[in-house]
């Protein structure tokens, strides 16, 4: 069989479906939602496969999504359709077996059975072998700067197909959708698609065998790249011929900026960093906890008028994932501390509910203070977030009465998961 029709094969067709449907997403700029997928496809698809099968068939463009990044700037996203969405993951389904054996093992990013956990355990043995410098090579707006031509040659090594090829390049040039206008694109393979992130592997695989054919220790998540090594003399050798390379071979732009050569513990690799010990052991990135702290910050803002009970259900939903991810870290102690600053920000919450000196009063005495700490704290003259850390306060409301209200603990979600993953 050939490859288009292995993609609209019934079996592969349906396995899209379902995988897009659980992905849910947002429309594209029909304003199709994924629940009306089925019907579409049961109205439509006659029509659709003879399209592609013909090589006639157009995908739409791109919705355009800003997605503000936590140093300053946006995030470009291109939401495709749902129909365009759903044959995407099609040729993905297919495309993968053929590619993803062949790809680096020090790759790890968007690829089956690989997370962004192995990246960062790999790198903290590079580190404990004694490769204590890290160039970290940042590029460019990469999603939007890809060459399609230097793209579609990779591709076409692997597939003979040229109906598929065809196809593969209207996706790129399908274009975005900007205030009602469609505006082509010349490069760039955008970020929202299932099949952008199979097609950047596809174009970085070159740097990842140029950078094994030298020998060099490296970590890649899609255009995340660290290569490790022993002085920060070879380091910048290293930088500047990969720079090179980038620019020269994969028409790639570095960003000289956040490009570097340093210490792994003075710079972040996927949220992560590394205490300077010899055992590197990993830890948060400072970073990560000022982007943990935002958003603790807009969930916990005082003048949203929001039931207790509902934001500790989102405080939760978030913390719980954040966790999820996170967990990775060998060094707890700054979740206890975490912990109390989300305790503190929800006692905040609280005493801005109390606005009477009366409804103080009667909340503070229902808690079981004492009658001078009562009146004491309720016609205090400090301001709200001063208050907060008074004894009285954190009496009335400690770690106790956070927890009969539900909120959930990082440091006991941690352990849990630690000890999941031990026991797996």
């Amino acid at each position: 069989m050939a490859l288009l029709e292995t993609i609209l094969s019934r079996n592969n067709l349906i396995t899209a479906l379902k995988r897009v449907e659980a992905n849910k997403g947002a429309p594209g700029i029909d304003g199709v939602p994924t629940e009306q997928l089925r019907d579409d496809i049961r109205k439509h698809w006659k029509s659709i496969k003879r399209q592609l099968l013909e090589g006639t068939y157009k995908p739409a463009p791109v919705r355009r999504v800003e997605i503000p990044k936590p140093n300053g700037g946006v995030r470009l996203l291109g939401i495709p359709t749902v129909m365009d969405r759903f044959i995407q993951q099609a040729i993905l389904q297919v495309l993968t077996p053929i590619f993803d054996p062949h790809f680096s093992p020090y790759s790890y990013g968007f690829r089956p059975k690989r997370r962004a956990h192995d990246a960062v355990r790999q790198a903290q043995k590079y580190i404990q072998e004694g490769y204590r410098y890290v160039v970290d090579i940042d590029l460019e707006k990469f999603f939007d700067r890809v060459n399609h031509d230097i793209l579609m040659s990779r591709v076409a090594r692997k597939v003979e197909d040229k109906r598929v090829l065809k196809l593969i390049r209207a996706y790129l040039k399908a274009g975005v959708m900007l205030e009602g206008v469609r505006v082509r694109s010349e490069e760039g393979t955008p970020q929202g698609g299932p099949l952008s992130p199979l097609l950047a592997n596809i174009l970085l695989d070159d740097l990842d065998k140029e950078l094994e054919k030298r020998g060099l220790k490296f970590c890649r998540y899609a255009d995340d790249c660290n290569i490790y090594v022993r002085s920060p003399r070879a380091g910048q050798r290293v930088k500047q011929s990969v720079q090179k390379y980038l620019e020269k071979k994969l028409k790639l732009k570095v960003n000289e900026e956040k490009s570097a050569v340093d210490r792994p513990w003075k710079r972040k690799f996927l949220g992560f960093s590394f205490m300077s010990q010899r055992e590197a052991r990993i830890r948060l990135a400072p970073k990560s906890v000022q982007r943990f702290k935002n958003k603790i910050r807009q969930l916990t803002n005082p003048n949203w008028s929001l039931p207790m009970e509902e934001r500790i259900r989102k405080l939760n939903q978030y913390t719980m994932g954040w966790m999820g991810y996170f967990a990775l870290i060998e060094t707890p102690s700054p979740l206890k501390r975490l912990e109390e600053w989300i305790r503190r920000r929800l006692r905040l919450c609280r005493w801005h509910q109390w606005k009477r000196v009366r409804t103080r009063i009667r909340e503070l005495r229902a808690l079981g203070l004492k009658e001078h700490e009562v009146f004491e704290i309720a016609n205090t003259r400090k301001g709200a977030w001063r208050t907060t850390r008074t004894p009285q306060l954190h009496k009335a409301l400690g770690k106790a009465y956070w927890l009969k209200q539900g909120l959930k603990s990082l440091t006991q979600r941690y352990f849990e998961l630690r000890q999941d993953w031990r026991t797996a």
